[in-house]
């Protein structure tokens, strides 16, 4: 009972942690003129997922690498699967031309370039200092992109009590800190006591749990109308998880990041068909319609449901298995194929006209 309240106190403290952090941040970057779209991409995009590189740093530095590698990936399922699942079939979600053309084939990239450096069983300090890089390169790349529209140092209203917001952050950084070290350790024996693998803990219970800012984020947006933020955040969160949360476990990870053999041959495949999904159902009419959301709803049940009976090693596995590969699976990618092939027909015809 102890392990479960500190499981549930350390989730308590990483999100208001995490709030504390991007309402005090927010607020001295809106100090400095900076304009709302970069502290969104930026700042915000960070609060987000603070938690996960909490939870991924603390782990690695304890060398509990399955937790550390979990969280990242499963995060990333979690927030295009259910986030994005759940928002869609609130209401349809619009989904910017900018985000199709260039963020997601940024999160494909990363996706691919992370499973390629995880393929020897190991992410090797340099490359977590390639990965972090990348973030740096990312938000460089988008700040220029504002120069250029004109948007960056905007007039924006920024809060005149600048040591409270400084302290906002310090104290949403030591929460964020005492949280994770709390959910970690307390993760670590219900793992123990469930007889699953660290890896099943940090894909699902870690990764749902550092993802709620994300779920708040977007669900919120979706309620409020702003629906092309509730899609931006979970591509914008993904791409930070990969670069700084994997790049950031990987440089203070003694002799680098371990990748688990199972992680390799199945979820961080799950993560980039996950990615690549993306990609048709966004493009047509760039909108996700609520059976879309359905559909990845459907396939996060699914996922979770496989990663229990595997890790229970339960009678039903063999039979989900045949199910899955047999007949969902290929259904899907030929119903994803045809809308691709539907969608860009249709765009040529417009475009012709």
């Amino acid at each position: 009972m102890l392990t479960y309240l500190t499981f549930s106190a350390g989730l308590a403290l990483l999100v208001i942690g995490a709030e504390l952090l991007v309402k005090g941040a927010s607020r001295i970057a809106a100090g400095f003129g900076i304009s709302p779209l970069i502290i969104g991409l930026t700042v915000v995009a960070f609060g987000t997922s603070a938690p996960e590189m909490a939870i991924s740093v603390s782990s690695a530095l304890k060398g509990e690498a399955d937790i550390a590698v979990g969280n990242v990936v499963g995060s990333n399922i979690f927030n295009v699967l259910f986030i994005l699942g759940v928002s869609a079939l609130i209401t349809p979600l619009l989904v910017s031309e900018q985000l199709v053309r260039t963020d997601v084939p940024i999160m494909i990239g990363v996706s691919v370039l992370a499973f390629a450096f995880s393929l020897d069983g190991r992410i090797s300090f340099l490359e977590g200092a390639v990965l972090f890089g990348g973030i740096l390169a990312y938000v460089a790349w988008l700040m220029r992109v504002s120069l250029r529209s004109g948007e960056l140092g905007a007039s924006v209203e920024s809060s005149t009590h600048w040591a409270i917001d400084v302290a906002l952050v310090g104290v949403g950084l030591a929460l964020l800190i005492l949280g994770s070290r709390w959910l970690v350790s307390s993760a670590i024996t219900i793992a123990e006591a469930m007889g699953v693998s660290e890896l099943v803990i940090g894909l699902t219970i870690v990764a749902a749990g550092t993802s709620l800012p994300e779920v708040a984020t977007s669900i919120i947006a979706t309620i409020r109308g702003q629906r092309d933020i509730a899609v931006g955040n979970v591509v914008g969160s993904n791409i930070f998880n990969i670069l700084a949360v994997l790049g950031a476990a990987a440089m203070v990870a003694p002799d680098g990041l371990p990748v688990s053999e199972a992680a390799v041959n199945f979820d961080y495949p799950v993560m980039l068909a996950v990615a690549v999904a993306c990609l048709p159902i966004f493009f047509g009419s760039y909108v996700i319609k609520r059976w879309e959301g359905g559909l990845f709803l459907g396939y996060y049940v699914a996922y979770v449901t496989y990663l229990i009976l595997a890790a229970t090693e339960h009678d039903a596995l063999p039979f989900f298995s045949d199910v899955m590969q047999a007949f969902v699976i290929p259904l899907t990618v030929i119903t994803l194929g045809t809308i691709l092939v539907r969608d860009i027909v249709a765009h040529r015809q417009r475009k012709a006209r």
